[in-house]
């Protein structure tokens, strides 16, 4: 197949103003892209996450909701869009507090976006799984054929996207690739509240004079990967990955959640108590991710774990003294 690319082209990016959506944004620019049009209802995205796209002055932001078939057909009406990046999602947790929202959220969008390409309206879509369509390993390392076997509504709803995006290329031959991040850390992850990550939240309690959590042994199991390491094999997973297959983006090694706690409470010299909690419900107790795929078919760099957590830790720590001046 040709080589896909952005330079010069026009592109959407779903839930652009969110954690991941936001970096994937300031890399398509700087690859070349003529314009990058954000759709963003807000939920945990935020306009502060998009400043350095907006300084390029090629950045247009919708704040509305792709669950709207009218609300797409309007900004593509205003755009000329070629290609979709669909990071668009509620976070996990959520799931535990509205399970058919969080459900119907991940799959109405990549539906709509669907039929819009179907009709012709743009050429490409990227969409962005989870590793949690794996649920908890049923072997290890996980590969993209390991069996989709989901714990959750956001990741059922995840697994029905995948499933849709895939049926969508086998029937109307659409050029549609699914790239499948595992457990994302870094800048700009959300701390508050009950949709904050593990990282962000733990940090923010520590900077703020709160008690780190550790819910249930701990010994749940996470492949961590920096955000910035998952956007560069994002891009370039999109330029070669065939129409209808998916590609796991990790680091094949293994955190548990107690060993990060720890991690993060030494790095920022906390030496307080540390709060246990009940385990939550259906939770994934392992995620070990092959990466035998995705280094097959591009040149891979990661961060190294204690590195990235420093400079995410010192993002947070920035981010506590801006809002307290």
């Amino acid at each position: 197949m040709t080589k896909r690319s952005v330079n010069d082209q026009v592109v959407l990016v779903t839930g652009g103003a969110g954690f991941i959506g936001s970096h994937l944004v300031d890399r398509l620019l700087a690859e070349g892209a003529r314009e990058v049009v954000v759709i963003d209802n807000l939920f945990l995205g935020a306009e502060d996450n998009l400043a350095q796209a907006q300084a390029t002055g090629k950045l247009t932001l919708y704040r509305d909701d792709v669950e709207l078939a009218t609300s797409l057909d309007y900004v593509f009406s205003r755009h000329d869009i070629s290609i979709v990046f669909n990071c668009a999602t509620k976070a996990l947790n959520y799931s535990f507090l509205n399970p058919a929202n969080a459900f119907a959220t991940n799959v109405t969008g990549v539906l709509n976006l669907l039929e819009l390409q179907r009709r012709g309206t743009f050429q490409t879509l990227c969409h962005f799984s989870t590793s949690e369509v794996y649920g908890s390993a049923v072997y290890e390392p996980m590969d993209e054929l390991h069996p989709r076997n989901p714990t959750t509504t956001y990741a059922a709803g995840k697994a029905a996207a995948d499933m849709a995006v895939e049926s969508y290329v086998r029937m109307f031959g659409l050029d549609a690739l699914i790239v499948r991040p595992f457990n994302n850390y870094g800048p700009r992850q959300n701390h508050k509240g009950l949709m904050a990550g593990i990282i962000p939240i733990t940090a923010w309690r520590i900077l703020h004079g709160g008690t780190p959590e550790i819910h249930g042994e701990g010994t749940q199991s996470r492949d961590f990967i920096y955000v910035k390491d998952t956007i560069d094999a994002v891009v370039k997973l999109f330029a070669i990955l065939p129409a209808g297959e998916s590609a796991n983006i990790s680091t094949d090694n293994q955190v548990t959640i107690a060993d990060l706690v720890h991690r993060i409470c030494a790095q920022m010299n906390y030496d307080g108590e540390i709060a246990r909690k009940p385990a939550r419900h259906a939770d994934v107790l392992s995620h070990a991710a092959s990466n035998k795929k995705t280094q097959s078919l591009i040149e891979y760099s990661l961060t190294d774990f204690d590195v990235g957590l420093r400079t995410t830790l010192d993002w947070y720590a920035n981010r506590a003294k801006e809002i307290a001046r």
